[in-house]
This record gives structure tokens, sequence and C-alpha cells, in this order.
């Protein structure tokens, strides 16, 4: 199992591979607001576990086992930023995905894709969730 430092190296490196561009110690780095001799440990690492190949002034490369975990992670990414965006929070999407991509369970995560899946499917579901959030503030406001 990755260490969330970890996963958020390989799914940076996965999302640049995509791109089919050169993958930069620097891009990541400025990616994930970190120093590069960081991201070199991280992919070390990495290269360790089998999920990319890095060597020191070559190419990096990501292995069929990192290009797997790397969609993964790049998918549950959308998801929980679905979620918070279906929701109607007013948290930073980005940094609210972020916060709980890393613990929760692969079953939790297929669950809240199912619920964002089902809210996008049914619109008046959706109104009926905001009108209930809506209700409840207001409810728990008076009572206090």
């Amino acid at each position: 199992m990755l260490s969330p430092s970890l996963e958020d190296y390989l799914e940076e490196v996965y999302r640049l591979s995509t791109n089919k561009k050169e993958i930069r110690i620097k891009d990541i780095a400025d990616c994930l607001g970190v120093s590069m001799p960081s991201v070199v440990k991280g992919l070390k690492k990495l290269n360790d576990l089998g999920y990319i190949v890095y060597r020191p002034y070559e190419e990096i490369k990501v292995l069929e086992k990192g290009q797997k975990k790397g969609r993964f992670l790049v998918e549950r990414n959308k998801i929980l930023r679905d979620f918070v965006e279906v929701i109607g929070s007013d948290a930073d999407v980005e940094q609210e995905a972020e916060a709980m991509e890393h613990y929760l369970s692969i079953s939790t995560i297929r669950c809240i894709e199912r619920l964002v899946g089902f809210f996008k499917q049914n619109k008046s579901f959706l109104n009926e969730f905001k009108k209930f959030e809506v209700d409840s503030i207001l409810d728990d406001n008076i009572s206090q």
C-alpha cells in the first residue's frame, strides 16, 4: 500500500504521462507544492516498488502497474471532486477531495460514485436533498 505522499507523486506522474509530454521533476514539484529533492525521493521509492522506471537524468517511464494504479488515483480524485460539487459544499473542491481521497476505502469511494451518478440522473432527488439540507440547517438554527 502506498503512503498518501507516494500516491500523490504517482497520480501526478500518471497525469503528466497521459499528456504525452516529458515528465519533469520540476513540474511534479510545482504541481504538488513540494521540493524537488522530495520528488526525487518519492520517485526512487515508486521505482523500487515497480510503479515507474526512474533513473537520474533519464526519461521517467510509467510501468503497467503504475498506469493501473495511476488511472485509479485520477479517477478517485474526480469522483470525490464530483461528490463535493454535487452535494453543494462551499469548501474548495480540490482541497476537499485531496483531504478525503487518501482515507476512504475503495468500497466507500464506489458508493460515493454511485450516489453522484444517481443524483446526476435524478435531478429531482438532488433538488429534494438540497431542500432538505437547507431545511435541516434552518431547523438547527431555530432550536438553538
